[in-house]
């Protein structure tokens, strides 16, 4: 099976400013999968590609393996499907990074993106040696992405000289090799204002936790005034009605007495403000759902029902200016299988009705 934190896109091919794109992510952080397993990758993979998914996002933290050398192997062994690479700033110096992830963008045929975290949990920042605090990750970050997009943009040498990053007359002679494009597309990820501000500054798009569209629609319009995208993140779990999905839901929370983990990120405001929603009012809407997140964490914010309403609710976010979605789903295979046949039919189709590109 892949990583519990592996995570999928989906959507009909379609020009970049016509794609409403569509991820799923599979489940929580406490995965058992430590160890590098390409069957299981690969069974998901070609899975998640033939239900018409975009890109799968992999994750990365101390749990599982390597996010760039994963997404190299599962496109080696696929055809289309599109991977995100999560990474953090700190851990290597930014030539390095581009260096890799040009390369690897010759070898899958140009079909990598990047999602930059600053990182959640001081005890895991710690152990991979970084003693930053919060808004010094992302100014560090920010440094780190501007030093990448320099090489990215520029056919000449690079130099930079900033607080966190020296380079001097850098070159690489690597490209990054895509048909369409001369660089990944970079998604940052965080609800603070350091994040936000982050995903203007060097980003192509701002990657949230889901709520409902109301409380939305301000934050969408001001990202996309700014001119980049805005990405959601959320579960789903699509059943023949809602009743069904919500006794699926009920049934993904752990035992009476099961320990809560969003007290293990305890430095990103993404993992405060789904705490503090979660304790409020677990049913945000009639189809958006909470209860899974003092357990799993905030991406595990819920959206359910039949595959006619969540069409529906896609379309409604959609309508408020949301280009795309990270979705997590559990059983893996399963909920990719559902999404691809059952929902995303009817949001195309619908979509098609009403002349949305």
């Amino acid at each position: 099976m892949l990583p519990k934190s592996g995570e999928v896109a989906a959507g009909v091919p379609q020009t970049p400013q016509q794609a409403v794109r569509y991820r799923v992510e599979s489940s929580s952080s406490t995965s058992p999968a430590a160890r590098p397993e390409m069957e299981g990758w690969v069974h998901f993979a070609r899975h998640a590609e033939e239900a018409g998914i975009e890109s799968v996002l992999v994750a990365l933290n101390r749990y599982e393996p390597d996010p760039l050398v994963i997404s190299c192997a599962l496109g080696r062994a696929t055809k289309q499907l599109k991977f995100i690479a999560a990474y953090r700033s700190g851990l290597m110096q930014p030539t390095t990074f581009v260096q890799q992830v040009n390369t690897l963008s010759g070898l899958i045929q140009g079909r990598i993106d990047l999602n930059i975290v600053a990182g959640s949990s001081t005890v895991e920042q710690h152990g991979y040696g970084d003693f930053l605090s919060h808004d010094e990750r992302y100014a560090r970050a920010e440094e780190f992405l501007a030093v990448c997009n320099s090489f990215w943009r520029s056919n000449g040498e690079v130099d930079f000289d900033g607080k966190y990053y020296r380079v001097e007359r850098g070159m690489l002679n690597t490209p990054f090799l895509a048909p369409d494009r001369t660089a990944p597309e970079i998604y940052i990820s965080g609800h603070s204002d350091a994040s936000e501000q982050l995903a203007y500054a060097q980003g192509t798009c701002w990657l949230r936790v889901a709520e409902t569209p109301e409380k939305l629609q301000p934050v969408v319009a001001r990202v996309r005034a700014r001119g980049i995208r805005i990405c959601l993140r959320l579960a789903l779990i699509c059943r023949p009605t809602r009743d069904e999905a919500v006794r699926a839901a009920e049934a993904l929370l752990p035992k009476d007495g099961a320990e809560k983990t969003t007290g293990l990120k305890d430095d990103s405001q993404m993992y405060k403000e789904g705490a503090a929603v979660a304790s409020d009012a677990h049913w945000l809407s009639p189809f958006l759902w909470a209860g899974l997140v003092p357990h799993y964490g905030p991406v595990w914010t819920t959206l359910l029902g039949s595959p006619q309403e969540l069409a529906e609710a896609f379309l409604a976010y959609k309508e408020i200016g949301v280009s795309e979605f990270i979705i997590s789903g559990w059983p893996e295979v399963d909920e990719v299988e559902i999404f691809g046949r059952d929902v995303l039919p009817l949001i195309r189709e619908e979509e098609a009705r009403l002349g949305m590109n």
